[in-house]
Formats: C-alpha cells, sequence, structure tokens
C-alpha cells in the first residue's frame, strides 16, 4: 500500500488497516489521526514516537495476538499472517538445525513460567541460535528489565510490520 493511499482510507478502514501491526486502541487512533502523512517515515516516526507511551496494559494486551517464537501461528487473520512471515524470515544457518527447536520450546515455556507471559522477540533478521541466546539472557532479567525489553521488541515488530504494510512506498 502506498501511503498516498493509506491517507485515502475512511478512518475505520484505516485503523483496521494498521490494527495488524500491533494492537494497541489509542495507538491505532493516533496513527490514524495524524493522516494525511506526507510519506511514509512520517507514520514510521508518530508510530515509534506514540510506542514510546506504551503502558504495560497496553503491552500485555497486544501480546494476545504473538504466538511463541517457534510455533506457527494458526489461523487466517492478518496477524497470523504477518507472525508466518516473520518467523519465516530467520536467519537459517548451519548451526540452526531443527534440534535448535526443542531447547527454544523449554525456554519458552520456561519464560512463560518465570513472567508469566509469551516470550517476543523480533524474529526477522535473526538465526535460531541468536533467538535461543537472547531467550537464555532474557530469563536472567528480572521483571522490571524484562518489561523493558518486551516494550522494545514489541515496538520493533510494529514498526517492521508498518514497514512491510507500507513497502515501495514513496509518496
Amino acid at each position: 500500500m502506498r501511503i498516498d493511499e493509506l491517507n485515502a482510507l475512511d478512518a475505520a478502514t484505516a485503523r483496521a488497516t494498521l490494527a495488524p501491526a500491533a494492537d494497541v486502541g489509542w495507538w491505532l487512533d493516533a496513527l490514524v489521526a495524524g493522516r494525511p502523512y506526507p510519506d511514509a517515515p512520517a507514520l514510521l516516526a508518530l508510530a515509534a514516537t506514540e510506542a514510546a507511551r506504551w503502558t504495560d496494559a497496553d503491552v500485555e494486551g497486544a501480546l494476545t495476538h504473538h504466538p511463541r517464537i517457534g510455533e506457527r501461528p494458526t489461523g487466517d487473520g492478518p496477524e497470523a499472517a504477518l507472525s508466518r512471515r516473520e518467523q519465516g524470515a530467520i536467519r537459517v544457518g548451519s548451526s540452526d538445525a531443527a534440534d535448535l527447536e526443542p531447547a527454544i520450546a523449554a525456554g519458552n515455556a520456561a519464560y512463560e513460567d518465570r513472567f508469566g507471559r509469551v516470550f517476543l522477540i523480533r524474529a526477522a533478521g535473526r538465526s535460531r541460535s541468536e533467538i535461543l541466546a537472547e531467550l537464555d539472557r532474557r530469563l536472567t532479567n528480572d521483571p522490571d528489565a524484562e518489561r523493558v525489553e518486551v516494550h522494545d521488541q514489541l515496538a520493533q515488530i510494529a514498526l517492521l510490520r508498518l514497514e512491510g504494510l507500507l513497502e515501495g512506498s514513496t509518496t
């Protein structure tokens, strides 16, 4: 979608179009209200600024749309499609054999036991071994440090999703 196409949508359609990036109601409202955007970077700048204001409740609510890392999302909705694409963008290297999957699954379970939420990481551009190393490292975080990391990861994912939505947009 081009930025001029997003600008031309009615508010409800624009909100629904942007919602798969991060399901945070007031954030989506701010992005829709910020139209018209002169270009995609302007939308991304506002999205990043507003994401910095997300509350813990905003982040927790948005996490309900994210599958466990290493698990394929189910469903046909836009969030599931984006998650499949993101997890499909995990870099595969010689050290990324399928034998890491059990370790990631065990790490997911340990993380959920420790923090009470799904482990969230920007998967795109990372290898399975990098994801496992981050999972192991983040298991040592205290709850406050981990809360900050989850917020940051969700914001990174949201911005990547918006960029994907606007790929090729120069207007």
